[in-house]
This record gives C-alpha cells, structure tokens and sequence, in this order.
C-alpha cells in the first residue's frame, strides 16, 4: 500500500477531473494558423535581433 501525497486516508486518493483544454477542444483551421502566425511577426523579429546581436 502507497501514500498518495494529500490524500487524508492513506487508502484513498484524491481524485479530480483534469482541466479541460482549449488547445483539445478547438480544432485547428488554416485560418487559425495564420492568425497566429501572423499576430508573432513582432515576436519572431525580436527573437532574430537578439540572435544576431548575441553571437
């Protein structure tokens, strides 16, 4: 028999559902994608100034 961290009776654990997860639940569209990938323009280029300036 193991103990199972928080669980008040050693016997038992303690049980919850997980989170749900917005990333399962929506579907990926094309659409989507490209919003995404085109709202980090600015984060890819901060990204490659500080790549170039670093080396």
């Amino acid at each position: 028999m193991s103990t199972v961290l928080g669980s008040k009776d050693p016997r038992t654990a303690d049980r919850q559902a997980p989170k749900p997860s917005s990333i399962v639940e929506e579907p990926a569209t094309i659409a989507a994608c490209r919003s995404d990938y085109e709202s980090a323009a600015e984060s890819r280029a901060a990204f490659a100034r500080q790549q170039r300036t670093r080396r």
